[in-house]
């Protein structure tokens, strides 16, 4: 089961990456939600994200810190 909230949430954030603060929303909803593997997991698919949506950069703070790959 957790496994379908993590594709549902990659999935929110997809849609929702049009807007800055939509999308922090939604990863802060998200660090409450998923298991800390799964965190990983995202804020490696974030950042390939952040990559094509520049303007989301500033919702990386939202990340949790020990989570969060440099």
């Amino acid at each position: 089961m957790p496994r379908a909230i993590f594709e549902y949430t990659k999935t929110v954030l997809q849609s929702v990456s049009f807007d800055t603060n939509l999308f922090c929303k939604e990863l802060q909803k998200a660090n409450k939600y998923l298991l800390p593997h799964e965190l990983r997991e995202l804020s490696l698919w974030i950042k390939s994200l952040v990559r094509n949506n520049p303007h989301l950069d500033c919702c990386m703070i939202y990340l949790q810190p020990d989570v969060s790959l440099s």
